[in-house]
């Protein structure tokens, strides 16, 4: 409000992550103010115009407000500036870019953005930011908009040339640079404590600055160059020293036109202490990535299908991800893998036999989209495996496995392994969680063995599921069961009370032929249960005595469920703190005669039901507290209009919200 100048011995002011869309000008006669904060004000257009009147402000947090078109005039005369998380060059010039010059007492972190709207060096210059010897993090950025616009490279660089940063400098990020070439500065030695450099969407740079001459640069970021065809030339012949000497993390993004990437003949003169190599959507680059990579721990390739030459050579690689790279070499693959990740490539024999024999340390291994019709070696999966996902595989044929896999704790197949119609699960007697998705054939579970280390079993959408084993199921610590999309499936595990004794959650949906729940009912410790699709089921009277259940969640009916609860359905356990109701679409009535025994029920939610418009009785129950009603317009408008068939039977409940808005 305009009446905050009132506030005159205020000196902290903290309006972040709010919606607030303008500022009061009487916000700046608080000539005492310290700090204002106003982070992450994604509404935010504009700051005040007298914001220079606030001579004492030490720090202005405006980071993450992206809406700012640019700064007030004449945000020079605030000395006292200590922090500037952000300054936006204006195209005028008392807010343009030398309003930065007298701040010479910043600190931290500065990203100026807009600086397209900086017209030539004279100007860039008077910014002085090689007098800012207090900023440890510097970042320039250019609009996106602003790239396609015609500017005289020269021009360009010699701007950000003039935007040289004290040799003191930590880390420098540069997006949006509209020059073909970096001005000389940039990859100097002198910047000796340039620790992190990231250069993104100079799409008009063709050659990158000597970058490894910094000495402490520990993490470069190289990403949307989109002129760039070469890296590694730029040294020249005559370059002796080592390169990157303390680079640890190394990352190549969205590079259209990169094709060659040189090294140096000498095997141990570049990147000796590198742990993370990320090369991701290159699709022209080829020929020989880097030959040794002493300490490197991670490698990613993704989507560079040119790349065909085989790995570094890399004695501490943990972690390797192959991502739709059809010609990388795999045919050596480093034995000290942990996890192995292979997306989108064909399979060779050979490769699975590194896999399976060579790779003993191996604890994931995850394979996606893969066509080849190819089996484990030996019929088995590597004796050192944790955690396997199949994805998108559908002719991988998975191991019959006729002994016992002590070490395998998680398993994912998802739309693979056609041939897999039953798995036993007691080859796998340490198994914590089990995903089966999308599986045409599979067909059962077997377990003739208790599995007591099994926490989570997820079936969805294999429509020849049948059955579970058919003396039951013992998993004496699995807490969530859910089972989705299995069309033909009729029943859940016989002996659910006694064989799941830690059983909390159970979802059920999409399985339209289950009508019971098992005979002898729910395990004590179930809490949660989640019906959808399932009408015959919840005609069952057994859901009654469900007395354990605190949560309920009803969805996705539709064959002419005008009315709920009704006589057709069972009546909902009392135990009921919190119900759902969601996507019943026919639903016209909610009968509220039917909920009174629910005497400890208090939260209820409706959402997704078009047609509800009224409710029979006199009355919800008693104990509710919160009612929560979503994309329900006839019952909405009545409630919110405090309609007098409807209000009464609300009126009591103390929080009551429609469609995200407290009524």
């Amino acid at each position: 409000p305009d009446s905050v100048d009132e506030l005159i011995h205020l000196r902290y002011l903290d309006l972040s992550y709010t919606y607030i869309q303008t500022l009061p000008e009487s916000l700046c006669n608080l000539y005492n103010l310290q700090t204002l904060k106003l982070r992450n004000c994604a509404q935010l257009t504009m700051l005040p115009n007298d914001m220079q009147n606030l001579v004492n402000l030490c720090h202005l947090d405006i980071h993450g407000t992206d809406k700012l078109e640019e700064m007030p005039r004449e945000m020079s005369k605030l000395t006292h500036l200590q922090h500037l998380s952000c300054f936006v060059v204006g195209k005028h010039e008392k807010n343009g870019i030398k309003e930065l010059g007298t701040l010479s007492n910043l600190h931290g972190s500065l990203f100026i953005s807009k600086l397209e709207n900086v017209t030539n060096s004279l100007e860039a210059s008077k910014a002085h930011i090689m007098d800012k010897k207090y900023l440890d993090e510097l970042a320039f950025g250019w609009s996106e908009d602003a790239k396609d616009h015609f500017t005289y490279s020269q021009s360009e660089m010699d701007i950000l040339g003039k935007l040289q940063p004290a040799k003191n400098l930590k880390r420098l990020y540069i997006c949006g640079y509209r020059g073909t070439r970096f001005p000389e500065w940039f990859g100097d030695p002198s910047y000796h404590n340039l620790t992190e450099l990231s250069l993104y969407g100079c799409h008009n740079c063709c050659i990158l600055p000597p970058l490894g001459q910094l000495r402490s640069l520990k993490d470069l970021k190289i990403r949307a160059m989109s002129m760039l065809e070469t890296i590694g030339s730029e040294y020249g012949d005559s370059f002796s020293g080592v390169l990157f000497p303390s680079l640890e993390s190394l990352e190549f993004c969205e590079m259209p036109c990169w094709e060659v990437w040189h090294h140096s003949h000498e095997s141990e003169v570049s990147f000796p202490v590198l742990k993370s190599l990320v090369i991701v959507d290159c699709p022209r680059l080829h020929g020989d990535l880097p030959s040794y990579l002493p300490v490197v721990r991670t490698v990613k390739i993704a989507r560079c299908n040119q790349v065909d030459s085989s790995l570094p050579r890399a004695p501490a690689i943990r972690k390797l991800e192959i991502i739709e790279s059809n010609k990388v070499a795999l045919h050596e693959l480093p034995i000290s893998l942990e996890e192995l990740r292979i997306h989108g490539r064909e399979m060779t024999e050979s490769v699975f036999e590194a896999i399976a024999i060579s790779l003993t340390s191996l604890q994931i291994l995850d394979i996606r989209d893969c066509s080849s019709a190819i089996s484990f070696p030996g019929d088995c999966l590597p004796l050192s495996l944790k955690r396997l996902s199949i994805t998108n595989s559908s002719s991988l044929n998975f191991p019959k496995q006729t002994h016992q896999h002590e070490s395998l704790q998680s398993l994912r197949i998802d739309r693979s392994c056609d041939s897999l119609t039953t798995l036993p699960l007691e080859i796998l007697p340490n198994l914590l969680y089990l995903q089966i998705h999308n599986c045409e054939n599979i067909e059962c579970l077997s377990a003739s063995k208790v599995l007591p280390n099994l926490i989570n079993i997820n079936i969805r959408h294999c429509p020849k599921f049948v059955s579970f084993p058919r003396e039951g199921l013992s998993a004496p610590n699995l807490t969530l069961l859910s089972v989705s999309g299995c069309l033909t499936l009729k029943s859940l595990p016989c002996h659910i009370n006694n064989l799941l004794p830690k059983l909390k959650e159970m979802r059920i949906y999409d399985c339209p032929e289950m009508e019971t729940f098992p005979e002898g009912g729910m395990p004590p410790s179930l809490r949660s249960l989640y019906v959808g699709k399932c009408e015959k089921l919840l005609r069952n009277p057994s859901l009654s005595f469900f007395d354990m259940l605190s949560y309920l969640s009803i969805e996705d009916l539709y064959d002419g469920v005008e009315s709920f609860p009704n006589k057709g359905f069972a009546l909902l356990p009392p135990s009921l703190t919190s119900l759902d109701l969601s996507n019943i679409y026919c639903l016209h009535t909610l009968d509220c005669r039917e909920l009174l025994h629910l005497t400890s029920l208090q939260r209820l939610t409706i959402q997704s039901c078009p047609k509800l418009e009224n409710m029979a009785g006199e009355r919800l129950p008693a104990s509710l507290i919160q009612l929560y009603i979503n994309s329900c317009p006839l019952l909405g408008e009545r409630c919110v209009k405090k309609h007098s068939q409807i209000w009464p039977k609300i009126s009591h409940i103390q929080c009551i919200k429609v469609n995200n808005k407290w009524i």
